[in-house]
């Protein structure tokens, strides 16, 4: 694939980084993953403010341009002769000497990668897929709120544990807080339908600020439906009347069986997709 460093295409073999550069040695770097639909980013602008204030944060000198990055998009869609494509653009603070820094990061990295879109399933979004609790739980955040960060093992041990699950083929992982309340699954933001209300976790119990959680939020509140977020326990799951998932290459992820460590397997509601869940996914695709 061709991708781009500093804003130059690239073979990916020959796309390196230095050894001193700090997203590598301190895991000083943040990064959005999103897809395009006829070549157009969903919600870039979104994507590149949160990635502005991150960077704002952390102190890396970097400020998105969202008319360039779209025009960088656009030529990296057509070396890699796609269509649309899943893009993961990231910021790594750059190179600076071996040991903690006090000042700020005036030379980041930037590094777009792309890829493309894997196969939709159709089958998922018509009979929903499975949600498998984790032992593991969910860690706390770098700062008062997660980054979308390089900072990625919580992420990848999940992902270890639920491999280890032979009932859960195709499932997603879900982490909870220390505390004991909802939070995330691996890759995605959660929702659950109770009595007509949707209700997700809050950015209390550590999960990331999602791009696509806070667009179904929008949603939701354009078509009237009560929406609010809390802290919420894994009981408040199994009694849902619809549970789904959302990120922002899968989009809108219905969910239809939970499964605990143990293998008990838990219908949601009737244990089909649920009315609500397809019109928000209906919406969504509208939009």
């Amino acid at each position: 694939m061709i991708i781009s460093i500093n804003g130059k295409l690239m073979d990916e073999q020959q796309a390196v980084v230095s050894v001193y550069d700090h997203g590598f040695l301190y895991g000083l770097g943040l990064f959005e993953t999103f897809r395009t639909y006829n070549k157009v980013p969903f919600l870039l602008a979104e994507h590149m403010n949160r990635l502005a204030e991150g960077c704002k944060e952390l102190g890396i000198g970097y400020e998105p341009d969202t008319e360039r990055m779209q025009k960088l998009i656009d030529e990296l869609l057509a070396a890699n002769g796609l269509q649309d494509a899943y893009i993961r653009f990231s910021v790594s603070a750059g190179v600076e000497a071996l040991g903690l820094p006090s000042g700020d990061y005036g030379q980041p990295t930037e590094i777009v990668y792309i890829k493309a879109l894997p196969p939709r399933d159709a089958k998922i979004y018509e009979e929903g897929k499975a949600l498998q609790l984790l032992k593991l739980p969910r860690n706390t955040p770098e700062g008062l709120y997660r980054f979308k960060s390089f900072h990625y093992m919580n992420n990848i041990l999940a992902k270890r544990e639920l491999s280890q699950y032979r009932w859960a083929t195709g499932a997603e992982g879900l982490m909870m807080s220390e505390e004991g309340y909802v939070a995330e699954g691996i890759v995605s933001n959660l929702f659950f339908i109770k009595d007509g209300t949707c209700y997700t976790p809050s950015l209390d119990t550590g999960i990331l600020a999602g791009i696509t959680r806070a667009h179904v939020l929008r949603i939701a509140q354009r078509g009237q439906l009560p929406a609010q977020d809390g802290l919420y326990r894994w009981e408040d799951l199994t009694e849902a009347d619809e549970v789904f998932l959302v990120n922002s290459i899968q989009e809108i992820v219905p969910v239809t069986t939970l499964y605990t460590p143990s293998g008990q397997k838990i219908s949601v509601g009737t244990g089909t997709v649920g009315p609500i869940t397809r019109e928000l996914i209906r919406t969504y695709n509208e939009y």
